[in-house]
């Protein structure tokens, strides 16, 4: 003979049940505002810049001609066809894919290497590299590459980005082969190949989504730098983040030209996360398991 449920056992489910979609609601609020603030955040300054490349002066500082006014392209005319604009997209581009080559052949390996073989303190090394800022280094960079005639040229700016893109790389890329298991190149060993051979057809392939997260990232870091150029670049090295410090005057803002300029530079690196986030999102996730 079963006895009927007291009451007090009968109102707890229907209390909980009650609080559960207070809380769902709540939170989903919340997560919307947040949500709203951040795209927001990002967005509204896109926006102005995008719309500022198309203004005059006159218009920009117009509050009534915000969003509409009589667009123009002598802006962009003036950044692409009078201040030579096209040589520093080759600078930029060139000097960003260089670093970020010979930055992933040194860091690759190396990263495989600390993966491996636990090289705890090389890769504190590398941290110490990652965590020290640019700037610091800057008088030291200048007065060695100046006693070697270097300041001015492609090569000093490649070692310099070189120096934050290997260490981004080689963590980014410890993590990964740490995902990887080892039983895969000790089968390899089995059927007769060497360890640098299991190493360049087993494991290298299978980390192709880390190698395109790293350049990706590396790519874009070199792209933006602005204060290594300015320091160490020549007249005919000049990068795009450096020339458009050029619209910047003692008297005045060119802002139109500003925007321009701004509008150049970012659309290339919003392309290129456009199309490779989905990289970048399962190289970085990756190697966050084990095994």
């Amino acid at each position: 003979m079963t006895t009927a449920p007291s009451p007090t056992l009968r109102a707890r489910p229907a209390t909980r049940r009650r609080r559960r979609p207070i809380r769902s609601r709540a939170y989903t609020w919340f997560r919307a505002i947040a949500l709203i603030v951040i795209v927001l955040a990002f967005v509204l300054p896109l926006a102005w810049m995008l719309l500022s490349s198309f203004k005059t002066n006159v218009d920009i500082y117009d509050a009534s001609k915000t969003l509409v006014f009589t667009p123009t392209f002598d802006n962009f005319a003036n950044v692409l066809g009078r201040n030579n604009y096209f040589q520093f997209i080759f600078n930029s581009a060139w000097i960003a894919f260089a670093s970020t080559a010979l930055s992933l052949l040194v860091g690759v390996p190396a990263a495989y290497a600390m993966s491996r073989f636990s090289m705890g303190r090389s890769a504190g090394v590398v941290l110490l590299a990652r965590i020290i800022p640019g700037v610091s280094l800057l008088v030291p960079w200048y007065f060695i590459f100046a006693n070697l005639r270097l300041v001015g040229g492609y090569s000093v700016l490649i070692l310099s980005h070189m120096f934050v893109a290997l260490p981004l790389i080689v963590y980014i890329m410890m993590s990964f082969f740490d995902s990887l298991p080892e039983e895969l190149e000790e089968s390899a060993q089995v059927d007769g190949l060497t360890p640098i051979g299991a190493f360049l057809r087993i494991t290298l392939p299978l980390s192709v989504p880390g190698i395109a997260t790293s350049a990706i990232l590396s790519i874009i870091f070199s792209w933006n730098n602005f204060m290594f150029a300015l320091v160490l670049s020549g007249a005919n090295t000049k990068t795009l983040p450096v020339a458009i410090f050029n619209f910047v005057s003692y008297a005045s803002i060119d802002w139109g030209g500003l925007m321009a300029a701004a509008v150049v530079v970012t659309v290339p690196i919003m392309v290129i996360a456009l199309f490779t986030q989905k990289y970048i999102v399962s190289g970085l996730t990756a190697g966050a398991t084990k095994g």
